[in-house]
């Protein structure tokens, strides 16, 4: 069989889509390496480990042209199953023939489209209902966007399947502090610091972070604020906020950050705030917690069924209450102690090989065989074992 996936945000800086499709397909080829994969990508280099069942297939086109090159490619190859993570344009144009299975990660263009690039805004709106029409099967990432997909569109709940994100194995390594110590000088950062990580965007609230951070500094004026992510859309609006408070020296934009040197930051910070209006997901918090970071997040979307009891969830759109959590987390080694504990035991609940194999096993129901992808992985070590 042969199965095709749009792999181009798994490589270069990802964020939330991208390191989705990155640990998924990874883990998804390390369990099955009897079909033939077909990876699509917009970028010339191929980010997963070499196989014999793989084929990578670069396309020299971006935006509309990159998937109308796709779309004419796959006429001509046939796969069984085109899989679609990040992105509801070929969905939407697929031709009867090709069978697809789609993932929703969120679905901010309908519920905050103030807080979403406006021209992420009109594709999805423009896509994603044809998509859900023609899809096979759809993923989900949580049960929020779960739900959150059936309110809107009255979408069959047992067309879709949860399949969660996961934080990095590299997130659970002790770190060494002498490479600690090197990534604060590489990023000049301060000896104490609250850390926020994601897109500069509206939707990532950071506004409110920098207001809490004012309340915070004037009980604890040693402290700085951190902020690791690429800029997004509106960041100017931040840059702006930290001069009309003149904060300049105390509120650090460290730009995208790599995950060898973001583990580290994570571990460095007293507290890790993530208080974001709306996530599909969400995980930044998760890898906070795997690296033995105290995390504070909101109480909206998905972050509660992510975070669990292992951090602190707050009313994101409230400043003072954002404060009270950092507060007290400062305040009471007790309490943080208690969710350090507990959020690397949560963060060890979400994995890619668990998540792939769901995803494997929806797919094998789609397709014509009838044994299981991975019941067939499982078979063929059985037989390698024997025969050694």
């Amino acid at each position: 069989m042969k199965i095709a996936i749009d792999v181009r945000d798994a490589d270069g800086e990802k964020t939330g889509k991208g390191f989705f499709t990155f640990g998924l397909v990874k883990a998804m080829l390390a369990q099955d390496p009897f079909n033939q994969y077909l990876l699509y990508s917009d970028k010339p280099e191929n980010p997963f480990p070499k196989q014999d069942n793989i084929t990578f297939r670069y396309l020299d086109k971006h935006g509309l042209k990159w998937h109308l090159a796709t779309l004419k490619d796959l006429k001509i190859e046939r796969p069984d199953l085109y899989l679609a993570p990040t992105s509801f344009i070929i969905p939407a144009l697929a031709p009867r023939w090709l069978r697809v299975a789609l993932v929703v990660h969120d679905l901010v263009a309908f519920l905050f489209p103030r807080n979403h690039s406006k021209k992420a805004v009109f594709v999805e709106r423009l896509t994603l209902r044809n998509a859900l029409r023609k899809a096979s099967k759809v993923f989900v990432v949580s049960e929020n966007t779960q739900n959150d997909l059936i309110t809107l569109f009255n979408y069959p709940k047992s067309q879709t399947v949860e399949i969660p994100c996961a934080p990095h194995d590299s997130y659970f390594d002790e770190v060494n502090p002498i490479d600690s110590e090197k990534v604060g000088k590489k990023f000049n950062l301060p000896e104490k610091f609250i850390l926020g990580v994601g897109t500069l965007e509206p939707r990532k609230n950071f506004a409110n972070l920098i207001k809490s951070f004012i309340i915070v500094k004037r009980k604890y004026p040693e402290y700085k604020l951190v902020i690791g992510g690429k800029k997004g859309w509106k960041y100017q609006e931040l840059e702006q906020l930290v001069k009309q408070h003149h904060l300049e020296q105390d509120v650090l934009f460290l730009g995208y950050v790599k995950d060898e040197d973001l583990h580290h930051l994570y571990n460095l910070a007293e507290v890790f705030v993530f208080p974001s209006l709306y996530e599909g997901f969400g995980i930044p918090p998760l890898e906070a917690m795997a690296s033995g970071c105290p995390v504070i997040a909101s109480n909206t979307s998905s972050l509660p069924e992510v975070v669990g009891d292992a951090g602190l969830l707050i009313d994101p759109r409230n400043s003072v209450k954002i404060a009270d959590g950092i507060i007290s987390l400062i305040e009471n080694q007790q309490l943080r102690n208690m969710l350090v504990e507990r959020g690397v035991h949560r963060s060890r609940k979400f994995t890619w090989d668990e998540s792939a194999q769901k995803a494997l096993d929806e797919i094998q129901k789609l397709l014509p065989e009838k044994t299981s992808l991975s019941q067939s992985a499982a078979s063929t070590e059985s037989k390698k074992d024997l025969e050694s």
